[in-house]
C-alpha cells in the first residue's frame, strides 16, 4: 500500500473533491479523516491500524502540522512493505501537507 500525498498551497483544500470521489466509489461511509495537529498523532495510529484490517481509508490532513510524529509516521508506513504485513486489498492511505523540509518523502 502506497500513500496518496496532496501537496497544498496556500487556501487549497482537497477534501472536497476528496470527498466526492469516495461517494463515486461508493466508499463515503468507510472513509475516516484527522486533521493533524497537537496531540492527534496517537488517534491517527489508531485510525491507520484499523483501518489497515477493515479495508476502510484513512485521510490524515495538514501533516504539516505535526512535526514531531513524522517520524512515527514515516516508520508506520515503512512497516506496509514488509513481507509480514496484513493489508486489506481496499485499505486506502491519503495524506495532506503544505511543503515542509521534515515531511518525509
Amino acid at each position: 500500500a502506497v500513500p496518496l500525498i496532496f501537496i497544498l498551497s496556500s487556501g487549497s483544500d482537497p477534501m472536497a473533491a476528496f470527498l466526492r470521489f469516495a461517494k463515486e466509489m461508493d466508499y463515503e461511509e468507510r472513509v475516516h479523516s484527522i486533521s493533524l495537529g497537537q496531540g492527534q498523532g496517537p488517534v491517527a495510529e489508531t485510525l491507520i491500524f484499523a483501518a489497515l484490517k477493515s479495508g476502510d481509508w484513512v485521510f490524515l490532513q495538514n501533516c504539516h502540522l505535526a512535526k514531531s510524529w513524522m517520524l512515527s509516521m514515516e516508520e508506520i508506513i515503512k512497516e506496509f512493505s514488509s513481507p509480514d504485513a496484513e493489508i486489506h486489498e481496499n485499505f486506502r492511505l491519503f495524506l495532506s501537507s503544505m511543503p515542509a523540509p521534515f515531511f518525509p518523502v
